[in-house]
């Protein structure tokens, strides 16, 4: 398996390689492109790509404790699902995995560009791309080998191991297994592949935004060319943020899904820079405006993903994300640095020859309230930034330790998610050029109305707290102004053609799907950001001891400690306590709050039990339990359902935006015909 997986890592590199000599040529402006070699480069990083992950994932799956990766991450008898994901679990197992992903979006790419032998900026994306491949399995053959051999071993693990496969092997007789907070929920297998997609296929309009700066290409076609790419990115992120965040309420047992730590912040800059890069890439390709602008975001958010990269393996943070101190750390510092002052170089030399700077015709326009989205965006992303580099800095430069905690970021994220949800309401029903106020005032007035009604109604009924009042009305007069403005249009549109409303409605979605999509993730934001608001005001926790038999009221419910139970599974011994739930003597539920100890692990992992309804969740974090007793940290989560469902929906909105190519390439086909 070493064997196999060096040659599959060697085979990727010599693949990237050939993709920056053979498109470098398209870089300069020269159109002697070896079509040939192109296709062979391309062919040879997914063969090498997928042979090293399934020489890896072979070697978990046969226990091959030789090579050292699977030793140290991997313990016999791990059930099927965790031992994949062992694949990605550590750090060098990931940068296999990235090598994977960023090889088939490269070749998804040669596929699309083989098409057209003119295409001199996709060849040249792909060797700005084969750029970015080259260090990641350049990583892999030095600072991060994955099929390193174990020349010496430990009693469980290797202590010492290396790169080359044909060193006297020391085979420990068994492995140590997967860090235990990754194997106590199905979601770390789908959490970590998610975000590596949204990260890497970020690459991809980077790589063409170059690439247009380089071939000195004007105009709108590398924004409008990589639009299904971002979106795909931003939708695989924002589902991988989501799915972060609901794997850390559901495992960690602290009652929450965002701490603001520097590897959540990490995922989370990228992602704003991203919506500020879909959203002003609109506005180039309908007016031509923002040209500059988008070339900034596009190096930002790649840059961004490279820092996040870093911070998660570099070891310079502590975090329940964040892999060991590694040499691969100064590595991707110094890759990080290459990128920002070689892109920003780029663009200083170039941009005046491919963007021109056409002015707004008027700031109260949907471009202006555009510019003025993005302008909010980036601010986000600059506090989060700087934030998360600030206690590093201190220390680099002072010695010093310092921390910023929640507080500092609420301060700043609260006041601009109220701005941004009042744009997002603005922005669709504001005309494009010149918005006529009287024209802007008839489609808010009625979504207004309601919206007030919505926060009169949560003062009389529900809480006079102002965040609760104020996030769901301006989550109302979001929402009210999109079903507005496709009730009106399907109203018109069944009126001409004779059909219901629900039809016409469903025939404006299909034929533009682009907007309505953008408008259910609008949708989606506004019940993510009405679930924080409700969730984390509202919320009532305690903490609570329960004698064995006994019963005690908890937020209009009553706990009742019934007994321990102990279960012994293959790789974890599980320590629990039956909670019974009822309400004013009714039986709802027995939750069962346990710790969970795995083999290997000095320290169990106090693992909460949930109970979820649409009016909101029961959460019960065990601190300690013996047959006496059992002492719980409880919450309760009004409404906490909204949080995920609002992720879900916005990631769903990017999906269904993705039919807008095809609608394209259908009418075109109409008209040629």
């Amino acid at each position: 398996m070493a064997y196999l997986g060096l040659i599959g890592v060697l085979v990727a590199f010599a693949g990237c390689l050939g993709l920056i000599i053979t498109g470098f040529p398209a870089l300069i402006g020269r159109s002697e492109i070896k079509w040939e070699s192109l296709k062979r480069s391309a062919a040879l990083l997914l063969v090498g790509s997928v042979v090293s992950m399934a020489a890896l994932e072979l070697a978990l799956l046969t226990e091959d404790f030789s090579i050292a990766y699977v030793a140290n991450n991997y313990a016999s008898g791990t059930p099927l699902i965790f031992t994949i994901a062992s694949a990605w679990a550590a750090l060098e197992g990931s940068i296999v995995l990235w090598g994977l992903v960023i090889a088939v979006l490269t070749y998804l790419v040669w596929r699309k560009v083989n098409q057209d032998r003119n295409d001199l900026l996709g060849v040249g994306a792909l060797s700005i791309i084969g750029m970015v491949g080259l260090f990641f399995f350049g990583l892999m053959l030095t600072v991060s080998n994955p099929f390193e051999v174990c020349t010496t071993a430990s009693t469980v693990g290797c202590l010492d191991s290396s790169a080359l496969p044909w060193a006297a092997l020391d085979v420990p007789a068994g492995g140590r297994g997967t860090n235990p907070l990754l194997q106590n929920h199905i979601m770390m297998a789908i959490h970590p592949p998610l975000l590596y997609v949204g990260y890497v296929g970020l690459t991809i309009p980077f790589g063409f935004a170059m690439a247009s700066l380089l071939n000195a290409r004007s105009g709108a076609e590398w924004v409008v060319r990589t639009r299904r790419w971002t979106l795909t990115s931003w939708a695989f992120l924002t589902a991988g943020i989501v799915i972060g965040g609901w794997w850390s309420y559901e495992v960690l047992g602290w009652g929450g899904y965002w701490a603001w730590d520097p590897v959540e912040n990490a995922s989370f800059i990228p992602w704003l820079l991203a919506t500020a890069f879909i959203h002003s890439s609109i506005v180039q390709a309908r007016r031509g405006v923002l040209q500059s602008w988008n070339y900034v975001l596009v190096i930002g958010t790649f840059a961004s993903t490279i820092l996040g990269t870093f911070l998660t393996r570099s070891g310079v943070v502590a975090s329940v994300h964040a892999f060991s101190q590694s040499p691969i750390g100064p590595a991707i510092f110094g890759f990080l640095i290459l990128v920002v002052v070689a892109s920003l170089a780029v663009f200083a030399t170039r941009v005046h020859l491919v963007a021109s700077t056409p002015r707004l015709d008027s700031l109260v326009s949907r471009e202006g309230v555009f510019l003025l989205n993005n302008l909010l965006l980036t601010v986000f992303a600059f506090v989060v930034l700087a934030g998360t580099l600030f206690p590093l800095l201190v220390e680099a430069f002072q010695g010093s330790t310092v921390s910023v905690g929640p507080p500092f970021f609420d301060r700043w994220a609260i006041p601009l998610s109220f701005a941004l949800l009042l744009a997002m309401g603005i922005g669709p029903v504001t005309p494009y050029r010149v918005a006529d106020p009287g024209i802007v005032w008839n489609r808010i007035k009625t979504p207004l109305t309601v919206a007030l009604g919505v926060g009169a109604a949560t003062v009389l009924f529900v809480s006079r707290i102002g965040y609760v009042v104020l996030v769901p009305s301006l989550a109302t007069f979001v929402i009210a102004i999109i079903v507005r403005h496709l009730w009106d249009l399907s109203s018109k549109r069944a009126a001409k053609s004779g059909t219901s409303i629900p039809a016409a409605a469903g025939a404006l979605v299909l034929r533009e799907p682009g907007y309505w999509g953008g408008q259910l993730s609008h949708v989606g934001v506004a019940v993510l950001a009405a679930g924080i608001a409700i969730s984390a005001n509202l919320v009532i926790k305690d903490e609570l001891t329960l004698p064995l038999g006994e019963t005690v009221p908890f937020a209009g419910f009553e706990l009742t400690y019934e007994s321990p139970f102990l279960r012994n599974e293959p790789t974890r011994r599980v320590i629990g306590a039956r909670v019974e739930v009822s309400r004013n003597g009714t039986f709802l539920e027995v939750l069962e709050p346990r710790i969970n100890e795995y083999v290997g692990s000095l320290q169990g992992i106090q693992t909460p039990a949930v109970r979820t309804t649409l009016a909101g969740d029961i959460y019960l974090s065990p601190t300690s339990l013996d047959a006496e007793s059992v002492s719980l940290k409880a919450w309760r989560y009004p409404l906490q359902w909204l949080v995920w469902a609002g992720g879900m929906l916005m990631a769903l909105g990017a999906v269904l935006s993705l039919g807008e190519a095809r609608v394209r390439r259908r009418e075109s086909a109409q008209v040629d015909a």
